[in-house]
């Protein structure tokens, strides 16, 4: 990680083939969003760090990105671990030349690491938010599934309140742990989904599945069979977190229905593409499944 501690903001140095604007476009796609806020180009983000409640005020510079603490200055510890979070949520540590090589070998690829240049997988540095969303996501649409999300953190999450703006933190485990079925089917969601999330948010208070242990697997398919142990998460749900909280570039989330649409649209196909084809368009992706399907999802918000 490379960045400069300046006390009343950080400074972040950029990695080679860095677009702040198309994580903007990324970061922008729902009104709905409720976990940050983009005013005039600069993003403010609520987060929780050693105890520290933080608000980051990050904004783009030629050659880096520049975060400021607009509440007060947060400790040197904790000021470490908010460059950490950045750098982490903009996957910056990621060699994406070694992505854009690979590719060149496949046309569909290629047109689009032409027209999103610098697009990084915008990550959910969180494991119980990223397990969550997932699960509020199977199976409905991605407008409900916001819709969901806001009610769930307006419900359970913690509010900040700064210059006429609030901002909110995304509930805790221990928090969801001590809920009730009924709590969740209030605000829409659907028994067997309220079952699964206070049931994740009970094996991770229980220290049963940690961020920590998933990462000392150092094994794709092991850290998957640890997440499909988990009630609630199947193949889909459990490749969507190895990618977007683990960073494994290898998980493929397969049946995703925006990836189908994505390739469809693509190959100008009148129906969605067999699992066959993916799989054979996808041996030109070997080992960038993950960046592949990000870039895909992305043609679909044009």
């Amino acid at each position: 990680m490379n960045w400069m501690d300046h006390e009343s903001y950080l400074e972040i140095k950029l990695p080679q083939a860095f677009s702040y604007e198309e994580c903007l476009v990324f970061l922008n796609r729902s009104d709905l969003e409720i976990l940050h806020q983009i005013v005039d180009g600069v993003i403010y983000k609520f987060i929780k760090v050693e105890k520290e409640f933080m608000l980051l005020k990050i904004s783009y510079t030629p050659h880096s990105i520049q975060v400021e603490f607009p509440l007060s200055t947060p400790s040197e510890s904790a000021r470490k671990s908010a460059a950490a979070y950045v750098w982490e949520w903009f996957d910056m540590g990621q060699d994406l030349p070694s992505f854009y090589e690979a590719a060149c070998r496949c046309d569909i690829m290629k047109r689009l690491v032409y027209k999103y240049n610098g697009l990084r997988m915008v990550c959910m540095p969180d494991l119980f938010e990223a397990l969550i969303w997932a699960i509020i996501g199977q199976q409905i649409n991605l407008t409900f599934a916001y819709t969901l999300k806001k009610r769930f953190v307006e419900h359970f999450g913690e509010c900040l309140a700064f210059e006429g703006r609030k901002f909110w933190l995304f509930p805790s485990y221990e928090r969801i742990a001590s809920i009730d079925i009924e709590d969740l089917k209030k605000l829409q969601f659907t028994n067997r989904k309220a079952e699964y999330i206070i049931g994740v948010a009970k094996v991770m208070s229980d220290g049963k599945i940690t961020k920590g242990s998933l990462q000392q697997k150092n094994d794709y398919q092991q850290a998957k069979q640890a997440l499909m142990a988990i009630r609630g998460v199947g193949a889909w749900t459990a490749d969507y977190v190895l990618m977007k909280c683990l960073h494994y570039n290898c998980a493929f989330p397969i049946a995703d229905v925006g990836l189908h649409n994505a390739l469809k649209q693509q190959m100008g196909l009148e129906r969605k593409p067999t699992l066959e084809e993916i799989n054979h368009i996808a041996a030109n992706w070997q080992d960038w499944q993950a960046y592949a399907t990000f870039y895909l999802w992305r043609s679909l918000y044009e």
